[in-house]
């Protein structure tokens, strides 16, 4: 019979525990148990202080685990009807919990090399195969071992699954993988890296590095960046007698609308003029605060604190683009996440589209419909210049490991300069790294990094994150839902901006105030495209 946590998860499919206080009791209880065993003396003549050989120990203590792997597969599908009403987040803990677990029952020997578990974003099957080469790199440059963990797609998904994880105080994961926008959220769950991290923090753009401190503690070194970005399609351009992008949102608005009425004569009726993400996800925090920070309507809340998003320059902002919804953008442009507006683009139905460098990859895929006729460009701005939302992931490692030395060793190596360079070659991922943007081998597969470069210097604008600490994901829902419904029609943004202000006041205790004078890194705009 077995007893223990796992008789207790096995048996406990209607208990009123959750299973995550199963599963975690599992895996503190099988390291413990490790670090018990690593403790006992050996006996003489390759016995252990029990006078077991070793030969029989090792058997045995394979034996048991086994049982134990055949014990919770049985009793999966029991879990799964027991808890099938429990939130969704329930699935990925369980199987990242059990995961590790059962690799804590193998019984591995003490001179055996460690693994580690990392845990971060998966984008796409592309990422996850380029991961997989830097960890078996870092394995045989090391001897030190990493498993890299499923995780959802959405990266509200992601945090919640991280933040269940983290709140069991399980040794695994030892490293994370951190959206620019958590470290506020999760900081007490991490070590501070800047004892170990010093020269290699000042190497990399301060911007993004900085976006990843809370009250001076490192929370997490990133080792991608990233940031909004226009991608427009050169050969209609041309054909409507346009030499360059569009430089302000009004321009975007005016070109947009005649490109998709030109292209629309000719019989293309699916065809559209702006493509953007307007779902009600955390993208739209992105899109949006691009759009009233370029016009000086500050970012949400100030870094003193002030609650500012209630201001004529931002109301006017939101309007905006409330008006492109059916008219240069799809009327379902309202649902739409990064996948649908990439979709629509890069079928070649769309003049302009907001995105993250990444989508460069698919648009430039062979047999892209779109493939070398489309550019990429700084966004457009407005009174207070041009400004991207600033994103991209660090890494951090758990303060729960029980490896931290071995986890920072491979933060180090994700993070060096010619893991980044290949990184960029293959995935177009942007370096944290000014001086790779330099580099003829990052720059020839990659010719528009060096906007990027531009726009990690002077164009950025950080979501209200850190200010915001642990309330960060209240305060984005609650902007995301004034936004939404001034885009969908069911407020106005005068009516929306007054109750976000309130809400925000309600939730963080902060008190209101305008836009600061520099409420983004912004670039100023030239002359006006023609």
């Amino acid at each position: 019979m077995l007893g223990g946590p796992l008789h207790d998860l096995l048996a406990g499919v209607n208990s009123e525990r959750s299973p995550l206080d199963f599963i975690a009791a599992l895996v503190r209880d099988r390291r413990d148990a490790i670090a018990v065993e690593k403790q006992k003396p050996s006996g003489p003549y390759g016995a252990d202080a029990g006078g077991y050989p070793r030969s029989f120990r090792h058997r045995t203590s394979f034996e048991k685990p086994m049982k134990v792997q055949r014990a919770v597969a049985q009793g999966i599908r029991g879990l799964s009807a027991g808890w099938s009403n429990s939130c969704w987040i329930i699935g990925p803990v369980c199987i990242v919990l059990l995961s590790l677990f059962l690799e804590g029952c193998s019984g591995s020997s003490v001179h055996e090399p460690v693994t580690l578990t990392l845990l971060e974003e998966w984008s796409n099957k592309r990422f996850g195969d380029e991961r997989q080469q830097e960890l078996q790199q870092f394995t045989r440059e090391t001897g030190i071992r990493v498993r890299l963990l499923p995780s959802p797609d959405s990266a509200r998904q992601r945090l919640a699954l991280w933040k269940e994880l983290l709140g069991t105080g399980a040794s695994g994961p030892d490293v994370y993988g951190i959206d620019v926008i958590w470290p506020g959220i999760l900081n007490k769950y991490f070590i501070d890296l800047e004892p170990y991290f010093a020269n290699e923090i000042s190497l990399q753009f301060p911007e993004i590095a900085a976006s990843y401190t809370v009250d001076k503690k490192r929370v997490a070194i990133p080792y991608r960046a990233d940031v909004g970005l226009l991608f427009y399609r050169t050969d209609l351009l041309r054909e409507y007698g346009y030499r360059e992008p569009p430089r302000t949102w009004d321009e975007l608005e005016t070109m947009a609308a005649r490109i998709q009425a030109g292209e629309r004569a000719k019989g293309e009726k699916q065809f559209w003029g702006f493509v953007w993400q307007g779902a009600a996800d955390e993208v739209l925090t992105c899109d949006a605060l691009e759009w009233q920070a370029a016009e000086g309507g500050g970012r949400i809340i100030e870094e003193n604190h002030a609650i500012s998003v209630n201001n004529p320059q931002a109301i006017r902002a939101w309007r905006r683009a409330a008006h492109w919804v059916g008219s240069i953008s799809p009327p379902g442009v309202v649902g739409y996440r990064e996948w649908d507006s990439l979709n629509v683009w890069v079928a070649g139905d769309a003049a302009f589209m907001r995105h993250w460098p990444s989508a460069f990859v698919d648009s430039q895929a062979a047999g892209s419909p779109i493939r070398n006729n489309f550019d990429v460009a700084m966004l457009p701005g407005g009174k207070a210049g041009r400004v991207e939302t600033l994103g991209g992931w660090g890494l951090a490692v758990s303060r729960f490991s029980g490896h931290p030395h071995e986890a920072l060793e491979l933060v180090r190596y994700l993070i060096r300069r010619d893991v980044q360079v290949k990184r960029s070659q293959v995935l177009s991922q942007p370096p944290t790294l000014p001086e790779l943007y330099n580099l003829p081998e990052v720059l020839e597969p990659n010719p528009r990094f060096d906007l990027l470069s531009r726009a990690f210097r002077t164009g950025t604008v950080s979501r209200p994150s850190n200010v915001s600490g642990e309330k960060y994901q209240d305060v984005s829902d609650a902007y995301i839902q004034a936004v939404h419904s001034v885009l969908t029609g069911d407020k106005s943004a005068p009516e929306a901006a007054a109750a976000l202000e309130n809400e925000l006041v309600r939730i963080t205790g902060f008190k209101t105030g305008p836009p600061s004078g520099k409420s983004a890194h912004s670039e100023q705009i030239s002359e006006p495209a023609r």
